[in-house]
């Protein structure tokens, strides 16, 4: 069942339905115990390791441990229904990706509902994908891989993760902005799908920039562009898809979520603390070592920016027929 637009920013915006002093003695006392951060994918990848930069923030400055659990599967559903479900007080969060809004429209049978059963907390970072080619490939810019892609239509392989992953909704995106026709092939990960993009036995990828960055100063890989509408600082050289596609924008952001009606006065409570670490030189840093920039946000800006992007991936979805794998 999908939740009307209006009324999940209306929920965003006054999550608590608490009593006002039930709510100011939670927030006084919280936290009282360890927090659990979930994560729907394994460790070690960007994903996992700003949750955990962020988590050590907010143990330091809370006093209480927050404790990242990944629980990857089902294209990182596993783990927002874990929380969706989880009780509202604080002490389960999720560590949300663009993933969950293009999977709220390819996994339209599952037993939650995003906007209906979580609650925007904070923004976290946000990051390009790369246009990325094994440099065999004749074309060097985007204006000749399209060229060349539609000289070839149904011939070139176009690495991703699966049906609902960010590698396949940015790539998914380009062929409805552009025409172009390629074959998606699923791997498990970015992990598996490189050495084949890497090898030759994949022309094309999308990759979340943090993946494939030492690859690309390596020379292994050639990148055509970013996905995100500016330059990215990590890659100046590298022109932004919306130089050659006007329209096509496409960022890999990040956000901390818990279950719908968890206390206001510990939803600003993380915010803060969250925001306040997105301002750290040292979080920064590490951020932008990545490849990334921080997503200072209010849950209310959080809230239009996941309407916005699930609305948005909804017609990649529908264009590409994309279904659950």
């Amino acid at each position: 069942m999908k939740l009307p637009r209006r009324k999940f920013l209306h929920l965003a915006a006054g999550a608590a339905t608490l009593p006002a002093l039930s709510r100011t003695a939670l927030a006084e006392t919280y936290p009282s115990r360890p927090v659990r951060i979930v994560i729907g994918f394994p460790a070690g990848g960007a994903a996992d390791v700003f949750a955990r930069v962020i988590g050590q923030w907010l143990s330091d400055r809370l006093g209480q441990p927050f404790v990242v659990e990944n629980r990857p599967g089902v294209a990182s559903n596993l783990a927002a229904e874990a929380v969706a479900h989880a009780t509202a007080d604080g002490y389960t969060l999720l560590w949300m990706t663009v993933v969950n809004a293009i999977n709220a429209s390819v996994y339209v049978d599952q037993n939650f509902n995003l906007l209906r059963d979580l609650a925007p907390v904070a923004g976290a970072v946000r990051g390009p994908g790369v246009m990325e080619v094994n440099p065999a490939v004749p074309a060097k810019t985007v204006p000749e891989f399209i060229a060349y892609a539609k000289s070839n239509p149904g011939k070139i392989i176009m690495a991703t993760a699966g049906s609902g992953s960010i590698l396949n909704g940015y790539g998914q995106l380009f062929q409805m902005m552009t025409g172009v026709e390629m074959i998606a092939v699923p791997y498990r990960g970015t992990g598996t799908a490189l050495p084949d993009l890497i090898s030759g036995r994949a022309q094309v990828m999308f990759d979340p920039l943090a993946s494939s960055l030492e690859l690309i100063r390596a020379s292994k890989l050639r990148p055509l562009a970013v996905t995100t509408a500016s330059r990215s600082p990590a890659l100046p050289d590298v022109p932004a898809l919306g130089e050659f596609v006007p329209g096509y924008e496409a960022d890999g952001w990040q956000a901390v979520m818990a279950p719908k009606n968890t206390p206001a006065d510990i939803v600003e409570t993380l915010n803060r603390q969250v925001n306040a670490a997105l301002v750290d030189p040292a979080t920064q840093a590490r951020i932008a070592s990545f490849g990334y920039s921080p997503l200072a946000l209010s849950p209310e800006k959080l809230g239009t920016l996941i309407a916005n992007e699930i609305e948005k991936w909804a017609k990649v979805v529908k264009f590409a027929g994309i279904k659950p794998e």
